[in-house]
């Protein structure tokens, strides 16, 4: 046995870990926060396995990441259940982190057998886990509480970085294809109109006067994402425009990486798209509402957040407002575009 597996944290049980398990569902943003364990993981234990358990939506993040040696994806409307625990029992995992601690997820955990099963004691949960790590969901950025897991257990965080991978074939591919949207002098800016909560998006009228303001005042390129549920959102922008954005191009979760690595800037509601911005390196402007951005927000230096400062309500994580969204619908356009150019550089 090499010296790597046998050197033991003090947390640890006295047994050595060959095998990791990281368990961390969903949503996209999530997962891809999440993957800021990886580097640490890998440093700690360079010649464990290291596996991720993830649902189909998120897979992308995971494949051809060079921290993780199986990604193990899960269909949760075709695969069956049962099958996957068995898999999880018989892959006889040393160490697992449940990094979602929701019920299914406990169940993964337990089910997996490890000597050493790390969770956080959720109400209902706990019995999951034999290593309970207090939260602090409400208190530090969701990258820091996935670390916690890690630090409870005296593994050393020598890395803070999230992994996206970003396979050269694909760089190669929106390299030269983002060269055909500059037909004008400014800056390449991807906006994002799409979330996963109503509550956390910004009208798509105000999405349409602000690439107008970029267009008209910055000389920009404006690039509008879109998904599969969404194509609709696009064209409603596009008919409330008085200029042209191009809508990009229908991607996988991983060409969306390599798409937004290729812009200048995005511009994005709370969601999978921002945190994919800031992980691939591209200045990102977060906006903000029923979500806190001190917890949430954009995990990049260069990237900034904004929001309707002055309301009482603000970050109450409700998927429904009874009071008329107020904290998006009132964010002003110039409000918002200021802010982009505190981000830009334009405003010193």
């Amino acid at each position: 046995m090499s010296a790597p597996e046998q050197y033991l944290y003090p947390a640890l049980l006295v047994r050595p870990v060959r095998s990791i398990l990281v368990i961390k569902p969903r949503a996209i943003g999530d997962v891809l926060l999440s993957t800021v364990v990886l580097p640490n993981l890998r440093s700690a234990f360079p010649e464990a396995s290291l596996a991720f358990l993830t649902e189909k939506p998120a897979a992308d993040i995971i494949r051809d990441n060079s921290f993780v040696d199986e990604a193990i994806v899960f269909d949760a409307a075709s695969d069956n259940y049962l099958k996957l625990l068995l898999r999880l029992r018989r892959s006889r995992f040393d160490l697992v982190f449940d990094l979602f601690c929701n019920p299914r997820s406990a169940q993964m955990t337990y089910a997996s057998g490890a000597p050493l099963r790390v969770g956080y004691p959720f109400r209902g949960r706990a019995w999951a886990y034999n290593i309970h790590v207090e939260t602090r969901a409400d208190r530090v950025h969701n990258t820091e509480f996935n670390l916690d897991a890690l630090a409870h257990l005296e593994i050393p965080i020598v890395e803070r970085r999230l992994c996206f991978p970003l396979p050269d074939d694909r760089v190669r591919r929106f390299v030269n294809l983002t060269r055909e949207f500059r037909t004008r002098k400014g800056p390449l800016i991807a906006m994002n109109s799409s979330g996963t909560w109503e509550t956390k998006r910004w009208g798509l009228e105000h999405f349409a006067r602000l690439a107008d303001m970029l267009i008209e005042r910055l000389d920009a390129n404006v690039l509008l994402l879109w998904g599969p549920q969404e194509k609709e959102d696009v064209a409603a922008i596009q008919a409330c425009m008085r200029h042209a954005a191009l809508p990009a191009p229908l991607t996988s979760i991983g060409e969306l990486g390599a798409l937004l690595a290729q812009c200048d800037f995005t511009i994005s509601n709370d969601s999978g798209p921002m945190h994919i911005s800031a992980a691939v390196n591209t200045p990102t402007l977060g906006i903000f509402g029923p979500t806190n951005p001190d917890l949430q927000g954009p995990f990049q230096k260069e990237s900034i957040w904004v929001r309707l400062d002055g309301l009482d309500c603000l970050g109450c994580n409700l998927t429904r407002c009874e009071i008329g969204n107020i904290c998006m619908r009132d964010l002003e356009v110039e409000t918002v575009y200021n802010a982009f150019l505190k981000l830009s550089g334009s405003v010193k």
